[in-house]
């Protein structure tokens, strides 16, 4: 089966996103496919590099940055969101003159039509969040 992921919140704000994670986590393990993770809403800052949690905490950037690297897994941030919560890539943050980007390796910044095609393309869009 063919999944697509929504991640609607925040990592450090709500459970959702460390459901989301566990969640595509058991889908890979079940041999099941994950067509794309989409970070909408708050959930887009799951895709800043700039999250310094504790070191007894649980780093979920870098989990969602080490998953995308070993399935192959497309993690899009949604570009509105992004760009209201300070969230940029190299040429976004160019586009609109600021000094860095910030998106996390692995995490790509696009558009709701992403959002779209992973519902078409998924035989499941399972959502996390509100």
């Amino acid at each position: 089966m063919r999944f697509g992921i929504v991640v609607n919140e925040g990592p450090y704000t709500h459970q959702a996103s460390d459901t989301a994670y566990h969640f595509t986590k058991a889908v890979l393990a079940g041999g099941h496919e994950v067509f794309r993770v989409f970070f909408y809403h708050d959930g887009v800052n799951n895709g800043t590099r700039y999250t310094v949690p504790p070191q007894d905490d649980r780093n979920l950037q870098k989990l969602w940055s080490e998953l995308a690297e070993q399935h192959g897994i497309d993690l899009v941030v949604c570009i509105a969101a992004a760009q209201r919560r300070g969230i940029l890539d190299e040429s976004e943050a160019k586009r609109h003159g600021k000094s860095g980007d910030n998106i996390a390796p692995g995490f790509r910044i696009s558009g709701l039509g992403q959002l779209i095609e992973a519902g078409i393309e998924a035989d499941r869009l399972v959502v996390f969040g509100d």
